[in-house]
């Protein structure tokens, strides 16, 4: 299990692994992160809150609120086209290492994101039990 958005990467390990029966799951997969944020009636998509938005504020203000630091609300950043992501890494797009709007996260929010995953996990979970 792992946070990042990154996960797709292990897509491939994953499917190879599974080839004679579901052994290793991939979560959250993207599936499970859309699924979250239509629960939790995020206000952004997926491609515009990219790092340090809404999603990941909602988890932090539920979660953890003291590592949020002071102001974050006033650094909503928008970079809709990033083709050089891979090659220039955040640094080609944002200051900051905000793409999205942390402006927009809540503790609420970040409950139901939380209640999504968990329901998500239990059903990876569920499919490896039954293997």
């Amino acid at each position: 299990m792992n946070g990042h958005g990154g996960n797709y990467v292990l897509s491939n390990v994953v499917q190879e692994a599974n080839t004679s029966g579901p052994c290793i799951a991939l979560f959250p997969a993207r599936e499970d992160w859309h699924q979250a944020r239509d629960a939790a009636g995020l206000e952004s998509s997926s491609a515009e809150d990219m790092h340090g938005g809404e999603l990941e504020v909602s988890l932090l203000r539920h979660g953890a609120p003291h590592l949020i630091r002071d102001g974050i609300e006033g650094d909503d950043h928008s970079a809709p086209d990033r083709p050089h992501l891979l090659t220039l890494g955040m640094a080609g797009y944002t200051e900051n290492g905000i793409i999205g709007s942390p402006s927009l996260g809540t503790a609420s929010k970040g409950q139901a994101l939380l209640d999504s995953l968990s329901k998500s996990a239990a059903a990876h979970l569920s499919i490896l039990r039954g293997a």
